[in-house]
């Protein structure tokens, strides 16, 4: 009886070695690829928009939420910026984005479909 109880609780534990092994080296969740402290961030595109179905059409960002999402990017990384004109350039917007002397630090764009932010220059 003992020799039976011994082998079980062996093949349980191996078993569960195998496991979390398996867990560790091979099954590695692809959505914390970009997790945090690696390149790019937790939130490096804040607003993603996407549902994931291709039948579920969203109406598309207007300018006030454009304003919305890059304010909040922008006051995320760095408060001593500010946003300033926000040009409709097509499928997407053109948002500057501007230094305390109201220099122009970098331009980015925000896709009117998704939410997606692009740097552009």
């Amino acid at each position: 009886m003992k020799r039976y109880v011994r082998l079980i609780i062996t093949a349980v534990l191996i078993l569960v070695v195998a496991g979390f092994g398996y867990k560790l080296f091979v099954g590695t969740d692809q959505a914390s690829a970009c997790g945090v402290g690696a390149q790019g961030g937790e939130n490096y595109v804040p607003q993603w928009r996407d549902s994931g179905d291709p039948v579920a059409r969203r109406p598309f960002l207007t300018k006030e939420q454009v304003v919305e999402v890059v304010v909040k990017h922008v006051k995320k990384l760095n408060p001593n910026l500010e946003v300033g004109r926000i040009n409709d350039a097509g499928s997407f917007f053109e948002a500057e984005i501007l230094s305390k002397d109201k220099e122009v630090v970098q331009l980015v764009g925000v896709d009117k479909e998704s939410g997606k932010l692009m740097l552009i220059n």
